[in-house]
């Protein structure tokens, strides 16, 4: 069978001959033939189906060609017979954006002969031929909970609030059909879930690089993007697919100071306290660094077996709504994030900016109640007391939180700090001080 790798390869006057045999009708249709356009790792795998495996893990560096691989996957398997399909995303947004009408989505490479209509107020997409897709998130998991699916695509695992709670239903409901399938598209990330499903003998991985897909990728992302990360940390992950370990210099690790104590909204008791941290970013342009802004709570210990340090109180990560825009932007997700989350108080670093941040939020509302800090010691000293607290066990994340565990578990002391890990630094360090109790004094004295 000839490809598109093949086609290639042949002399010009050979390609223009067999282009020029073509009829209009099969021009067309050759366009829309992923199997004559696909590179052979991102045809299905020959043991999908048999002996038990129904997981395709597409576990790859960016760039690679996920996104368009699902999608084609998703349309063959609609004109294979499928019929009830499951999309899954890490958030709304991403379904749209992403999956559905971004330029590597279904509505992009969908032939016109059968083109699926979208339904966004039902959350759904049929196609011609019946087959129809129900849509998920992975910040609601309980809306995944009774689907029942023969086809299903999970995209960016790794970056789902509730990840582990959102695959479980996924997988509980994937009984339908002779050979239902479970396709997952992610970048690489050390998380339980990935690590537990890259050992799932129901799965077969596909792995590759950012390298893989070169011919595709314009040339400024190769010489800036790939050539600034080839060979660090984090270029192995992103840029290579690799699933690395946590940095060993980090003040947090991964698995023993996170995961072992993560919780569920329902586990979590009535705060005493909540506050919305914000670090703004030193500029606000599309290469500035992000604004962090993390919501952190303090109370009593999660009503659960096993907790450490139970008789003590506790704190909480509730919300992650960093971001990169401009002064205004920032400043009304942090308000909003206020009133959503009935917080008690913004707390924000100055540092940079002074008394514009100040200002900036309150134009916004000025009955808010706010209080400024200022780094006066090191980035290492503010936050060796906050990651002590994590290995006592009395730091819980409420849900997951990608980017800003990405970070914990990452940096190192004296390098930058990313905007993240300070603002959610400053805002446990608030509620140590105001309301640590046992923790407070020992605190001052770091």
């Amino acid at each position: 069978m000839i490809t598109a790798d093949s086609f290639r390869k042949l002399p010009e006057a050979d390609q223009i001959k067999l282009l020029n045999q073509l009829t209009e009708s099969e021009a067309e249709s050759l366009y829309y033939d992923w199997s004559f356009w696909a590179r052979p790792d991102q045809r299905l795998p020959e043991g999908l189906g048999k002996d038990g495996k129904f997981i395709w893990m597409v576990l790859t560096g960016r760039g690679w060609g996920k996104t368009r691989t699902a999608t084609e996957t998703t349309i063959d398997a609609v004109n294979r017979g499928y019929k009830y399909l499951s999309l899954v995303g890490a958030t709304a947004e991403e379904v749209r954006d992403v999956m559905i009408e971004g330029e590597s989505g279904l509505l992009a490479h969908s032939p016109p002969w059968n083109k699926p209509e979208y339904i966004p107020s039902l959350k759904t997409i049929i196609w011609k031929n019946g087959a129809r897709a129900n849509i998920y998130y992975g910040t609601e998991p309980e809306k995944s909970r009774g689907a029942q699916s023969d086809f299903v695509w999970m995209d960016e695992l790794c970056k789902y609030k509730y990840p582990e709670d959102t695959y479980d239903n996924l997988m509980f409901g994937c009984r339908l059909g002779k050979n239902p399938i479970v396709m997952i598209t992610t970048t690489p990330k050390p998380t339980k879930l990935i690590k537990q499903i890259s050992k799932d003998d129901r799965c077969i991985i596909t792995r590759g690089s950012t390298k893989d897909n070169f011919r595709n990728l314009a040339p400024v992302f190769i010489s800036s993007i790939v050539r600034k990360y080839e060979g660090t940390r984090l270029g192995r992950q992103e840029l290579n697919g690799e699933i690395l370990d946590d940095n060993p210099n980090a003040l947090w690790n991964r698995a023993k100071d996170i995961d072992a104590h993560r919780i569920k909204p329902e586990d979590m008791p009535v705060l005493k306290r909540i506050v919305v941290s914000v670090d703004p970013s030193g500029s606000s342009s599309e290469t500035s660094d992000e604004c962090g802004i993390i919501s952190c709570g303090v109370g009593a210990a999660p009503k659960l077996p096993g907790v450490m340090n139970s008789d003590l109180t506790h704190f909480y990560i509730v919300d992650d709504a960093s971001l990169r825009g401009k002064p205004l932007q920032w400043g009304q997700e942090v308000v909003d994030r206020y009133n959503s989350l009935r917080a008690d108080r913004i707390v924000a670093e100055i540092n940079y900016g002074g008394e514009m941040v100040e200002s900036n939020i309150k134009t916004i509302d000025k009955n808010v109640p706010y209080s400024s800090v200022w780094a006066s010691r090191s980035k290492y000293i503010r936050a060796e007391p906050i990651s002590t607290l994590y290995e006592q066990g009395r730091v819980h994340h409420v849900g997951f939180y990608p980017e800003l565990e990405d970070e914990l578990s990452e940096w190192t002391p004296g390098a930058k700090s990313p905007n993240r890990l300070d603002a959610m630094v400053w805002g446990v360090t608030f509620l140590v001080e105001n309301d640590g109790g046992d923790f407070a004094a020992e605190y001052v004295n770091w």
